[in-house]
């Protein structure tokens, strides 16, 4: 049962981070969404800048061990993002670039969200 509730961890942890790097795109059709995508993107870039892990992944991983399965090393991005973007592995380079393209993606799409507001507005 425990395996069950660390995958299911896993696929509420990819959401997370997907809304965290493409929320943005959210608050361009719904302007509601900034009010859980902001913070939400401060976080995870915030946990990236830092090199810090996410709390999730110590639940999950707690959660596999309960189970008697294997934990992993590392954060999420670097078990189950970075093989797929970075084969080599998460590198602190590499967690900084990430951290600022969160900064970046989300500062573009914000200011596209204001300009259409003000558009509507006058």
């Amino acid at each position: 049962m425990a395996t069950i509730f660390a995958d299911l961890l896993v696929g509420l942890h990819l959401a997370f981070v997907l809304f965290v790097a493409l929320g943005g795109f959210l608050v361009l059709r719904r302007p509601i969404v900034a009010w859980a995508q902001v913070p939400a993107a401060l976080w995870g870039a915030w946990i990236e800048l830092t090199g810090g892990i996410c709390p999730l992944t110590p639940l999950e991983n707690a959660l596999r061990a309960r189970a008697g399965d294997a934990a992993y090393e590392g954060d999420f991005v670097a078990r189950y993002v970075l093989p797929v973007l970075y084969p080599e592995g998460l590198t602190r380079d590499a967690q900084l670039v990430l951290g600022a393209a969160v900064i970046v993606t989300n500062a573009v799409l914000y200011a596209v969200a204001f300009r259409r507001h003000r558009a509507r507005t006058r």
